[in-house]
């Protein structure tokens, strides 16, 4: 472990003397750049892919919709608990009319027929959730990097269909001696390099409160903007603190 610690100290001392002149007092830590947002979609719900609405590359606001599954037969289910629902609401509605005009009914049938509606009103929006789940939404704004189906092809419940990355924000991702890292506050502000000649500033959103026992080193995380997508996220990085 000690050995670790000083390989990694000759590596931070390394970058220090590689900073420009002037840079006394920094220190540089190397990492990775990564999306603020990763995911891959699927769907909770088997069948055929009828229709793609983007392609790969494109910007998806969130909630718009990737692709469609068949939905013919989860349609004509919504139409026919809509005609259920429709009927019991008239049933209910002549029922309470005539227990108020005429005494006609008892207030066991009022009841009954009120039951009936209100059944028929939540399997309706069964129904309607269900031809929801038929098409695959962005849950965030974001890039289409990646479309593992196309239209035509069978989908098994909760199979990867898409990947979607949000890099209007980035994360560096290092790791720094688990002494020196306690010296970091959350929100410090950092200077991010990126390979490629980018320097961007960051601010610390996360410091590890746990030290890895083999190699001595803390995880550390800043985020910084990139609404201009000119830093793609995957590309070695620096970060240089005070």
């Amino acid at each position: 472990m000690m050995r670790n610690r000083l390989l990694f100290l000759f590596v931070v001392a390394a970058a220090v003397a590689g900073l420009p002149a002037g840079a006394a007092g920094l220190a540089a830590v190397d990492g990775i750049t990564e999306p603020f947002m990763d995911v891959t979609l699927g769907l909770a719900d088997p069948g055929i892919i009828r229709e793609q609405f983007f392609k790969e590359g494109d910007f998806v606001q969130k909630g718009g919709a990737i692709l469609e599954l068949d939905k013919s037969l989860e349609e004509l289910e919504v139409q026919r608990r809509k005609a259920e629902m429709e009927q019991n609401k008239m049933v209910r509605d002549s029922t309470r009319a005539l227990i108020q005009s005429t005494k006609a009914v008892s207030k066991e049938d009022l009841a009954k027929a009120e039951a009936g509606y209100e059944v028929s009103a939540a399997e309706y929006g069964i129904a309607v959730q269900q031809l929801a789940n038929r098409r695959l939404v962005a849950p965030f704004c974001g890039n289409i990097t990646e479309i593992l189906l196309r239209p035509g092809a069978a989908c098994a419940p909760y199979q990867p269909l898409v990947r979607l990355v949000d890099v209007s924000r980035c994360y560096f991702t290092g790791h720094m001696d688990g002494v020196a890292v306690s010296n970091l506050k959350l929100d410090q502000p950092v200077k991010i390099e990126v390979t490629g000649g980018r320097s961007v500033t960051g601010r610390i959103c996360f410091i590890s409160p746990v030290v890895d026992p083999a190699s001595g080193l803390a995880r550390v995380k800043a985020i910084f903007d990139n609404m201009d997508a000119t830093i793609r996220p995957g590309l070695a990085a620096r970060m240089v603190i005070e």
